[in-house]
């Protein structure tokens, strides 16, 4: 021991640290639906949750320490004879030896999980003299704080068993799909066989199993020796067949798939990823979220996102190129209830016949994949690849916001024509504009003296945009800002950060700036939440394996528009969807059904853009607002007419879904 001793630097030794600093190991997150309890995915490197060593049936217990050091409760960590038998053996050129004890195990696998470089790690289960006798130093500590019980569980929690399973819990799931309390004398044997060499002794291989086999009876033998079982016990474990088979619950979003959570989840997963909170950069974010072990419960809610999928499956199907996409948001919360849409939520196959090329001809020819029926894109919620999709005139209640707020009233009266020649310049503009931009309406029966009620029921484009002259068009972008619009676009962000070129912006009003339908969920929310807009949210609460709360993630609001403001644009806002608004008449509605069929208060506001290319409608009540579009994901140029035979029904069945057996809520009065 004093040659080895003086091997390993004597100076080097005097000058470790004395106690061994300990680092949790990597910990599965589990992401919850709202109720709690329905688990929707799991993010981990390391598929592991510790498990107090109560819970680890005594078969488990016995099994680890005939496997792996028959002396574990008679030593102090340090099994001198066995460490000096090991050097003399493998110095004279003799089969491998270990010799390191459980305790120097831990403390190994405890430096490899505290190191802060990959070199550490090296360094950490390198087969050095160096090495062993810094395990034997932290492992004689390790015993003087630890009890024996503490340094086992340590242990069984941060042993590898192969197949992608760390921890005897996580062991447990994998080969048994059982906890580690129901284990038996025979699945423990296997289980503690496997940590010397999780992949030589695998079972499930063609290779490992005759091995895993040998060692399992080896260490049955060994617990027969040392007392732990009865020689009937050992008979009877030894003729259980091995399984072939393994369970691993598959890390992050794809792997929900099935159950039409995958865009939500991922929508969370992007969400954890921004938030500065949980780490300088995004790979700092990534590894807390798959090492931390939290206990995330989402706003995701059960019901509405059923409903959500079972209405869009009854009319669009998963491989049409266009998407019915829909988002609902909870009012005063921002709080995310619903993401879903007629597309499956995972990685494009190209050797799946189902899975489509682009529907545009261009990439098609190139071979790109289109976003149907499988995709990981976020459609619905939108990212700097997906900006978003023209919505038309859901938009025109921003203009209704920003009018207000500069002092004009919900009956301000303007005589609309068919067309409008306005004030903005067009270099597009057709012959009889004079090169400015002309507006036109849908039907030529949308002419005369309108309010901003009976505009806003009959969504006349030649009411919004001199209202929005009046204004300024600058005010209006400023409105949709504070809404939460995102103008992902990279032109549109120019032109909305330019109040200059804002002010120019004359088909704004009429929705030709790229938004989803979360942007547009969340911002109507912000109309019955009295002017409150509420970021969206998909997290109402985070947990530490301790049960300690993390401030993250809960209601972030703030004042986008004076409640007075926010009340009389929602009684516009009751006419596009056959509801009557309480100050005024509404004189027409474009979804006149809505308020029957929700059979609650309702507002809300149809959109479609030039050649029916998106079509979209959002509505709400006071507890949720639901808003869709359908759209073409892969090709803007595309000549489909989107309908609103389609749109509108999918939007309102949901919520009439998601009220059906709510008390009816009346709109505050303005």
């Amino acid at each position: 021991m004093s040659g080895l001793a003086a091997k390993a630097g004597s100076e080097e030794l005097g000058e470790m640290p004395t106690e061994l600093i300990e680092q949790s190991s990597p910990q599965v997150s589990r992401i919850y639906a709202a109720d709690g309890r329905t688990q929707i995915a799991v993010m981990y490197d390391e598929f592991r949750s510790d498990v107090p060593l109560a819970k680890v049936s005594q078969n488990m217990q016995d099994a680890i320490v005939a496997a792996e050091d028959h002396k574990f409760f008679e030593h102090h960590g340090v099994d001198l004879k066995g460490v000096a038998r090991a050097l003399v053996n493998n110095n004279q050129g003799g089969s491998k030896q270990g010799a390191s004890t459980l305790t120097m195990q831990y403390v190994r696998m405890a430096l490899a999980y505290s190191a802060t470089d990959p070199q550490d790690v090296v360094n950490a289960t390198k087969d050095t003299a160096e090495r062993k006798i810094a395990e034997m130093k932290y492992a004689l500590q390790v015993e003087k704080d630890l009890t024996k019980q503490q340094i086992l569980e340590r242990y069984l929690n941060m042993a590898p068993f192969g197949n992608g399973a760390y921890g005897i819990n996580a062991a447990s799931q994998v080969y048994f799909s059982k906890t580690p309390a129901e284990l038996t004398v025979a699945e423990s044997a296997l289980l503690a066989g496997m940590v010397k060499a999780p992949t030589a002794f695998d079972p499930t291989t063609e290779t490992g199993y005759p091995q895993a086999l040998a060692r399992r009876d080896y260490i049955i033998n060994n617990m027969l020796e040392l007392g732990q079982i009865t020689a009937e016990e050992a008979a009877a474990a030894k003729k259980v067949k091995l399984g072939r088979t393994t369970k691993r619950p598959s890390s992050g979003c794809v792997s929900v798939a099935k159950n039409h959570w995958g865009f939500f989840c991922d929508y969370f997963h992007r969400w954890w990823l921004s938030q500065k909170a949980f780490g300088e950069t995004s790979y700092d974010r990534e590894r807390l979220l798959k090492s931390g072990g939290y206990r995330i419960v989402t706003t995701l809610d059960l019901e509405a996102q059923s409903a959500a999928r079972k209405e869009i499956t009854e009319r669009q199907q998963d491989d049409d190129p266009n998407a019915l996409m829909l988002a609902a948001v909870e009012p005063g919360t921002g709080a995310v209830r619903a993401l879903a849409a007629n597309r499956k939520f995972k990685n494009d196959d190209a050797e799946d016949p189902k899975n489509k090329l682009s529907s545009n001809p261009a990439e098609a020819r190139k071979g790109v994949r289109g976003s149907y029926p499988n995709t990981t894109n976020p459609i619905i919620t939108g990212s700097a690849d997906i900006p978003g999709y023209q919505a038309g005139s859901v938009f025109k209640m921003f203009t209704m916001v920003a009018a207000l707020e500069n002092g004009m009233g919900l009956d301000t009266t303007i005589y609309s024509p068919q067309r409008y020649k306005s004030r903005y310049l067009d270099s597009a503009a057709p012959a009889g504009c004079g090169g400015y931009y002309c507006p036109s309406n849908a039907s030529a029966s949308e002419s005369g003296n309108f309010t901003m009620w009976t505009a806003f029921g009959r969504s006349v484009n030649t009411y919004f945009v001199p209202l929005q002259e009046r204004v300024g068009a600058e005010k209006v972008v400023d409105v949709a800002k504070r809404f939460g619009v995102q103008f992902r676009q990279p032109d549109d962000a120019e032109r909305a950060n330019n109040p200059e070129a804002a002010h120019e912006w004359g088909a704004f009003t009429l929705g030709v700036s790229a938004s989803t339908p979360l942007d547009i969920a969340a911002a109507y929310a912000t109309l019955a939440a009295d002017g409150e807009y509420c970021a969206p949210t998909p997290v109402e609460s985070i947990t530490t394996e301790d049960g300690s709360k993390v401030d993250a993630g809960g209601a972030a609001c703030t004042r986008a528009t004076t409640a007075d403001v926010a009340r009389k644009t929602l009684d516009a806002a009751r006419c596009p969807v056959g509801d009557q608004a309480q100050l005024g008449s509404c004189g027409g509605a474009t979804a006149a059904q809505v308020r029957d069929v929700v059979g609650h208060p309702v507002f809300g506001k149809t959109g479609t853009t030039d050649d029916d290319k998106t079509a979209a409608l959002v509505v709400g009540t006071r507890s949720l607002v639901v808003a869709g579009y359908l759209a073409n994901p892969d090709w803007a140029g595309h000549t489909d007419r989107m309908s609103h035979g389609i749109v509108n029904p999918a939007v309102y069945e949901t919520l009439a879904d998601y009220m059906r057996d709510k008390p009816v809520e009346e709109f505050p009065t303005p």
